[in-house]
Formats: C-alpha cells, sequence, structure tokens
C-alpha cells in the first residue's frame, strides 16, 4: 500500500512539473531531471544520492545550449526510427543546426591531414607518397613535442613553436607585430573563451558581474555565463541595418545593467553568428571608443575571419582597429579568438584554437596561466591541426597549389551558398532575410500567423520552436529557433547552416518552401 501511494504521489507531480515547464516554454530539460530524481527515491523518505537535483549547482540547472537541444534529441530519435524502417515522409534528417563542416560533407584540406598523418605515425616521414613541406612541418612539430610524440603532454598554453607560429600569422593578417607569449592555445575557441570568462568571476561593491554580448548571439556566451553565475547583458543588433551595432544600443543596455550588476566585459562576434554579418571597421572604432569610455574588457570572437563573402565586406581583426587608432584605445585589454572548427578547414572535432591576449594586467596573466595549468594541456592533435592553418604552403613550395585550389573551392562554394539561401528564404511568402555577408549560417525572420501562435501555446512551446518541431517532422530538416540565441520580443526567426554541399542544399530548400507552403495554409 505504501509503495502504491508514493507511485501515485510521483505521478502527480511529475504531471504538474509537466505543465509548470509548457508554461514556461522550456524544452522539458528540469521536468525531466526532477522526475528522475524522484524515481529515485527510496520509498522510506531517505534521499538514495548525497547530489540530488535539489542540492546540485543551481547555475547549471539553468543553463541551456540551443544548438545542441531537444530539436536535436529528436532528430537523432527520428534518425534511429528512420535505420528501424519507420515510414516518413522523407529518407533522411539534414542538420541545419550546427556549424559542423565534415558531416555536411566538406571534403578534408589534403595538406592539413598530411601533417597529422605524419605527425601520428613517424614512419610516414620515409614515405615518398607525402609532400615534403608536409615532411617538413611535421618533423618541427615533433621536435617540439616531449619524447618527440604527439602523445606527450605540452606546455599549458600550447607547443613553443606553434604559439610562435601563430604569432607570425597573426603579424601577416594584421601587419602589426605579435608577441608569441601572448597567445593561448586551447581545445577549439570555446576553451579559450571559457577561460578568459572565469577571470571575470568577481562580486564588487556588493554587485556580481555582468558581460555584455549581442542578442541574437551564439549560445555559447549565455550558457557559458549561467555556469559561472555572470549575469548576461544583451544588446541587441539592428536587423534592419544587416544586423549592424548601434551604439545607442550599447548605452541603454550597460545603463540598464548597472541598476543589478557590474558589467565588466564585451562580447562581438565578427563575423556574426547567427546574424552572418561582417562589421564595418567604423563600427569597429565605435565599439572600441564605448568599451574605452565604459572600462571594459573586450573579447573579439573572429573564428569566422576567413568567411567573408559579400561585395565590399572585409574582415577587419578588432586588434588592428584597436591598435591603429592609438592611445588610448591600443592600450585598452583585448582577447581575440580563433578556431580551426570554422574557415575554410571545418576540422570541428580536432578541437584547436587559440586566443591572443594583449595589455592584460601581468598578475591576472599569471593568474590566467595557473588555471589553465590545471587542465595540463590542449589536445596535441588540435595544435597540430592549428599549426597547419596559421602556417600553409607557402609558393614554391610542394603543396601550395593544390591548397590554395581546395582552400578557394570551399570559400567559393560557400560565397555560392551564401547568396543561394538568402535569395531562397526572401522569395517566400513572409520571410525576409539579410544578406548572409560572411560566417556559415543565415538568421531570416519569418511571421507566423495567429493560428499557429495559438497552436505553439498550446503545445507548451515557443511559436519558432513549434515551426521548427513541424519542420522537422514534415521534412526530416533540424534548424535552431531563433528564441535559443536571443531576438527582438514579438519576432520569430530561426538560424540555418549554410553548409549542406550545394545539391543537397537546394534539395532541402524546395523541401522547405513546400513545407512552409502547407504551413501557412494549414495555420492560415
Amino acid at each position: 500500500m505504501r509503495r502504491a501511494n508514493f507511485t501515485a504521489v510521483r505521478a502527480a507531480v511529475g504531471e504538474a512539473l509537466t505543465a509548470v515547464e509548457r508554461d514556461r516554454g522550456g524544452s522539458g530539460a528540469l521536468f525531466f531531471a526532477r522526475n528522475m530524481a524522484m524515481q529515485a527515491q527510496p520509498t522510506d523518505g531517505r534521499q538514495k544520492h548525497c547530489l540530488s537535483i535539489d542540492n546540485m549547482n543551481p547555475n547549471i540547472k539553468v543553463l541551456e545550449y540551443a544548438v545542441r537541444g531537444p530539436l536535436v534529441t529528436r532528430a537523432g530519435e527520428i534518425e534511429k526510427e528512420l535505420e528501424k524502417g519507420v515510414k516518413k515522409p522523407f529518407t533522411e534528417v539534414i542538420k541545419a543546426n550546427i556549424g559542423d563542416c565534415h558531416a555536411m560533407g566538406q571534403v578534408p584540406i589534403t595538406f592539413i591531414r598530411e601533417v597529422l598523418a605524419l605527425v601520428t605515425l613517424p614512419t610516414l616521414l620515409d614515405d615518398p607518397r607525402f609532400a615534403d613541406d608536409a615532411k617538413e612541418r611535421a618533423r618541427t612539430i615533433l621536435k617540439g613535442c616531449r619524447g618527440s610524440s604527439v602523445g606527450s603532454y605540452t606546455d599549458s598554453p600550447g607547443i613553443e613553436i606553434i604559439r610562435k607560429h601563430v604569432a607570425q600569422y597573426i603579424e601577416r593578417r594584421d601587419g602589426i607585430p605579435a608577441d608569441w607569449q601572448n597567445v593561448i592555445i586551447s581545445a577549439g575557441a570555446s576553451d579559450a573563451i571559457k577561460n578568459v570568462l572565469k577571470l571575470l568571476i568577481c562580486n564588487i561593491g556588493g554587485k556580481n558581474p555582468g558581460v555584455m554580448i549581442p542578442i541574437p548571439q551564439y549560445p555559447l556566451y549565455s550558457a557559458s555565463l549561467a555556469e559561472f553565475g555572470i549575469h548576461q547583458v544583451g544588446y541587441y543588433l539592428d536587423e534592419s541595418r544587416n544586423w549592424g551595432l548601434d551604439i545607442a544600443e550599447l548605452q541603454r543596455s550597460i545603463t540598464e545593467a548597472r541598476k543589478t550588476c557590474n558589467p565588466r566585459a564585451i562580447v562581438v562576434i565578427n563575423p556574426g553568428n547567427p546574424t552572418g554579418q561582417v562589421l564595418s571597421r567604423q563600427n569597429i572604432e565605435e565599439i572600441i571608443k564605448f568599451a574605452h569610455k565604459e572600462r571594459l574588457f573586450v573579447l573579439a570572437d573572429e573564428v569566422y575571419q576567413d568567411n567573408v563573402y559579400a561585395e565590399g565586406s572585409k574582415f577587419y581583426s578588432f586588434k588592428k582597429v584597436l591598435i591603429e587608432m592609438g592611445e588610448p584605445y591600443s592600450s585598452m585589454e583585448l582577447a581575440s579568438f580563433m578556431s580551426c572548427s570554422k574557415g575554410y578547414m571545418g576540422e570541428c572535432g580536432l578541437r584547436g584554437g587559440y586566443a591572443e591576449v594583449i595589455n592584460m594586467c601581468p598578475e591576472v596573466k599569471a593568474m590566467y596561466l595557473k588555471a589553465i595549468s590545471a587542465m595540463l594541456c590542449p589536445t596535441v592533435l588540435g595544435q597540430v591541426t592549428l599549426d597547419a592553418i596559421v602556417n600553409p604552403p607557402q609558393k614554391g613550395e610542394p603543396s601550395y597549389q593544390s591548397f590554395i585550389k581546395e582552400k578557394q573551392g570551399v570559400l567559393d562554394s560557400l560565397k555560392l551558398r551564401a547568396k543561394m539561401v538568402a535569395d531562397t528564404f526572401n522569395s517566400m511568402e513572409g520571410f525576409s532575410c539579410n544578406k548572409v555577408q560572411g560566417a556559415m549560417y543565415a538568421f531570416p525572420k519569418i511571421t507566423l500567423p495567429e493560428k499557429a501562435i495559438e497552436a505553439a501555446k498550446k503545445d507548451g512551446k515557443q511559436p519558432d520552436a513549434f515551426y521548427a518541431f513541424e519542420l522537422l517532422e514534415n521534412t526530416g530538416i533540424c534548424i535552431v529557433p531563433g528564441s535559443g540565441f536571443g531576438q527582438q520580443p514579438g519576432t520569430y526567426h530561426f538560424r540555418t547552416t549554410i553548409l549542406p554541399q550545394p545539391d543537397k542544399l537546394k534539395s532541402m530548400l524546395e523541401k522547405f518552401a513546400e513545407f512552409h507552403k502547407k504551413f501557412i495554409k494549414k495555420y492560415s
């Protein structure tokens, strides 16, 4: 009888929690965790686990990462259903939710993979099938490894010679000297960004820290700030100006935020994710002046610096602009980030990246390096990948022609796909999509019928999430709702990658357009 009563109570509480989650429009993750926790409790009133949903880190409970949220979970389930022969109105799931280049059919760059193969299996250094410049790079890297093996630990900030090659790459890019000791190699840019954000966690004058981030933003930032207990200070990008950044909006945002927190840094993503814009030099100068006036540490997320497609658009690094502006701006604290995952290389899974940190207080930098050392070192194969990117074949070297052909082929194809995506969405009823100037995504705005919005509310979902789930179930296309990135209240968007190869992208967009017509008809 006692067991039966417990089961009944648990079921009732579970239903109540489900209703609460639906009212919130949440993902259901909190309900799932709580329900699992209840199922784990013994019937004698004692807790089975010393770590439970009620006494774990509360920051983790509020953390969300939309790019790998409930839609992606459902996409995985659908894939398994297809494998089992379940009949669907489609034959495959197209994961346009994440910037995973190779998963979407991009072919690895030969030179990068040759260097990786050689350092992993050094006996191949005698193999005539490998180019001499790839062998030279591999020997240099192995010489910098303890025991001449990529299986050994490296210095926590990375292999010295690779850090020097990164500094040389930055100098070539900007025409400004770079100190290799300011270069910190990381397991992808995400790791580097989180390591810098951690430095800001400090209560000052009774207020917790805040960090300004663009809205829409890449969910790494909202997730990391939630994890660290840092206030998210959102500033809206201006969709009417191709997602430009308005200084008046920055001022509004920081003035409002200072009522509840202490804003200490500003994040800028350029080229933009999820919005695909490329900031003008004038806009960058305005941001730097604002950051100086408000005493903000600048975090420049520049992982898409190779991905610039639109005529008249050009990438300018924050470091280049800041230094060329002269004092007092050239003395400002800045951390800029680059990754092996994006650009023409798309080596997402190898997890290579770097931060260049300039003008940091020497004492803080010592603490920064100490904190990094606790994680031993970034993955060595990620470091090798980074080296192949920042120290590519030069004119006259054996791999140069093939490397340039492969690199340019990827970027030319992405440019074509960027236009294809924006043009297609702009031709569809109820859509508007800014030109994809750079990066790997489009972030179109969609006007949803009132009946669809009402149906979404009844289903416990945000309207754009409701649309995305309908799209997934009917076409197999997986996108990310704009609510996962942030958007102006009352507007609805979604992010889609431009990464499917041209033929598959064409097919995807045709399916999308067909679905949209049916959706509008159904809910009109």
